[in-house]
């Protein structure tokens, strides 16, 4: 007796006219959002640049950062940049795939649009994760600074 995995019900699922249209468009948007994205983390390095020409130029010896406020948040802004790159180029490439998927009936470049855009919100998920991870940390660390303050 051969049991089937509820996953076999796929191999046999089609996209039809209507679904490519809505995958033709959202191809489109995806792309559209992918190219602001990149604007948006050029703008992001230009100020982080722009922060850190401006900090070194104004720090001075008496500082109390010790590499300038200008460099910290230069260094932030560039780490924030590298970040945000990696799901804006798995979004930009979902959406160049799904179009020469749908141009060219190409079933292997289909796949592959599917996984780009897995992994896009795969990172997406894990980036969510940390951060609530972090603000909780954050909120922990205020009530146990409160708590030693009231001392």
């Amino acid at each position: 007796m051969e049991t089937k995995s509820p996953f076999d019900q796929f191999d046999e699922l089609r996209i039809d006219n209507a679904s490519k249209l809505f995958l033709a468009e959202a191809a489109k948007w995806t792309t559209f959002l992918a190219i602001l994205g990149y604007i948006g983390i050029g703008l992001m390095v230009i100020a982080a640049l722009f922060m850190m020409t401006l900090g070194a130029s104004m720090s001075t010896e008496n500082s109390m950062m010790p590499f300038g406020g200008g460099m910290v948040f230069s260094l932030v802004y560039l780490v924030f940049a590298a970040l945000y790159f990696i799901p804006i180029n798995y979004l930009y490439r979902f959406g160049s795939n799904m179009k020469s998927a749908l141009r060219s009936n190409n079933q292997t470049e289909l796949t592959k649009a599917f996984e780009y855009l897995k992994s896009h919100y795969k990172f997406i998920g894990i980036l969510t994760i940390i951060v609530f991870a972090l603000y909780i940390l954050a909120i922990f660390g205020v009530m146990i600074a409160g708590m030693s303050g009231m001392r």
